[in-house]
């Protein structure tokens, strides 16, 4: 039977992206979207995701499958490489949108996002953080999340694309 909360996700795309590569397979993202909507009640997922003009395709198919995309302009840095951080646009959309969801659901590694975990902890307005790797999880975030941290690697057989 389906639950009846109205919970939100908010992704970080990159993180989780780069996080499940490191273990070595791919995310299926329409079977994200699926895992999201069954076990955790996700009426919306936002994908905040940096914004490339050649990735149009991508960007259709999450659309398709459900997320609503949130883009971040993106610039090259230093290194060469493309730079596109998302965090304190995932922290303002969660903040503003909390009058509109039960509870959240956070996916990423990343220790940028200890403050809002905490906070809709102290709220009783988290529902789950989704780690996509244990091993490069910030030690913060793990903290802040009291006992609601999951790892992705854990429901690889329903995540990953085959």
């Amino acid at each position: 039977m389906p639950r009846k909360e109205n919970n939100y996700a908010f992704i970080d795309s990159q993180n989780v992206n780069l996080g499940v590569r490191t273990l070595g397979w791919q995310l299926d993202y329409h079977h994200f979207h699926a895992y999201l909507k069954e076990k955790y009640a996700v009426k919306k997922a936002y994908l905040f995701i940096g914004f490339i003009t050649e990735n149009q395709k991508l960007y259709k198919r999450l659309s398709e499958v459900g997320f609503e995309l949130i883009f971040k302009p993106t610039r090259i840095g230093p290194d060469g490489k493309i730079k596109g951080n998302v965090d304190a646009d995932l922290v303002l959309k969660a903040i503003t949108e909390l009058p509109f969801y039960d509870k959240a659901v956070i996916a990423s590694n990343d220790g940028d996002f200890y403050s809002l975990v905490h906070y809709l902890q102290e709220k009783e307005r988290l529902e789950a953080v989704l780690s996509p790797n244990k091993k490069y999880c910030s030690t913060l975030l793990h903290a802040a999340a009291k006992g609601k941290i999951y790892f992705m690697n854990n429901a690889r057989k329903e995540l990953a694309y085959h």
